[in-house]
């Protein structure tokens, strides 16, 4: 299989369509794209109008993918995709269960041509149930599985971004049964349908939640818990200039440790950490003693105290923290700060190759190399089945 120069990665040799839709898809493709796959982006002819406002080619999720627009909405198009589909490994999409089936590229239309394709599907809902047609968002798919309850203040739930339903528990769920089907195709030459849905991913999430739940050390509230900033000892902390800092100290040694550089060792109320019931005092003396210190002043206080502590660093500051540029967490491409591939790999490295493509940009070229004639493609930018920016 023919890959780009330099491509390198553990699923270098690998071919994915991808179907172009909202975050959790094209999360799920970047870290393919991230690890070497060759992966197209099946775009629609004209930019969407129903995601928030945010160009197509300072998109990070979209990297390491070349843009192939296509109206899948022409009959002429739709048997380019399933002529691709020939010379692909996996196929991801993300619409509403049906809608592919609509389009004339459901999971048997699109198997039909390659028996070992693996055919991704990811929704909110899952493809069956009571609610599998109804329009949803991240928020909603975790509020259904305890995850929404869990999270924030006592006073009300709190989303937590949209981290554990589109990106956790949808995106990266999606990504793996890819390439568990994947391993599993080559063995038996046969591919499989994949129903990711977000609001499995989440339940998922909260496996040692209910654990805990269920051996009677979770209390079914918020900020009661161990790791739900209930205890006074994993929770963040709001210091004088207004910043924050955070503290993780389970561990009675990190425990003691996060207590000695604060001058408590000796106080009474602090002797004994897991009673729940001195928590609410315990935090509020906490409270009074990190707001007498700036965050630098508290970083300097615990460096190497092994106290499990933090600074709470803002989204400007996190790509310059001293840990994240040693190991290269966040890379910069073309003035554009992002997160770097990951997992790291000692011998076949994933790497950011080529930042996110504008729509069409390489319509011509990418279905040129997997083996559509130029004649056809000229009639398909013609008609308007396909558009080459």
């Amino acid at each position: 299989m023919a890959v780009e120069n330099g491509v390198s990665g553990p699923l270098k040799g690998v071919r994915i369509i991808e179907i172009a839709s909202l975050a959790p898809g094209p999360f799920c493709a970047m870290m393919l794209a991230d690890m070497g796959a060759e992966v197209i982006r099946i775009d629609r002819t004209q930019a969407s109008d129903e995601s928030p406002p945010l160009d197509y080619d300072k998109n990070i999720l979209n990297r390491n993918r070349r843009s192939v627009a296509l109206d899948l909405k022409n009959p002429a198009a739709v048997d380019v995709i399933l002529d691709l589909c020939k010379n692909a490994d996996g196929l991801i999409e993300g619409f509403r269960p049906g809608v592919m089936e609509r389009l004339g590229l459901g999971p048997s239309q699109c198997m039909a041509t390659n028996q070992a394709l693996v055919y991704g599907r990811i929704t909110g809902w899952g493809q069956d149930g009571p609610l599998s047609q109804t329009a949803g968002h991240d928020i909603n798919y975790i509020a259904l599985t305890g995850a929404l309850h869990a999270t924030g203040p006592a006073e009300r739930p709190v989303p937590p971004l949209n981290l554990v339903g589109d990106f956790a528990g949808g995106g990266m769920l999606l990504a793996f049964g890819l390439v568990c089907a994947l391993i599993e195709a080559n063995r038996s030459g046969k591919g499989q349908v994949i129903d990711a849905a977000m609001i499995d991913g989440a339940a998922m999430n909260m496996a040692l939640t209910y654990s805990m739940f269920n051996a009677g050390l979770w209390r079914d509230r918020r900020e009661a818990n161990l790791v739900d900033g209930g205890a006074p000892f994993y929770r963040v902390y709001k210091t004088s200039d207004d910043k924050f800092v955070c503290v993780g100290a389970i561990e009675p040694k990190f425990y003691f440790n996060f207590i000695d550089v604060l001058g408590l060792s000796d106080d009474a109320l602090f002797a004994s950490p897991y009673n729940p019931g001195k928590w609410p005092e315990m935090i509020d003396r906490l409270d009074a003693v990190f707001a007498t210190r700036t965050r630098t002043e508290w970083e300097q206080a615990f460096n190497g105290a092994e106290a499990c502590f933090a600074p709470v660093h803002t989204l400007a500051e996190a790509p310059g923290a001293s840990h994240n540029t040693h190991r290269g967490t966040f890379a910069r491409t073309n003035d554009v700060v992002q997160p770097s591939p990951a997992p790291r790999f000692s011998r076949t490295p994933g790497a950011i190759n080529y930042g996110p493509r504008v729509l069409g940009a390489d319509t011509r070229a990418v279905l040129s190399a997997w083996g559509v004639s130029d004649e056809q493609i000229n009639a398909l930018i013609e008609s308007g089945a396909a558009v080459q920016s």
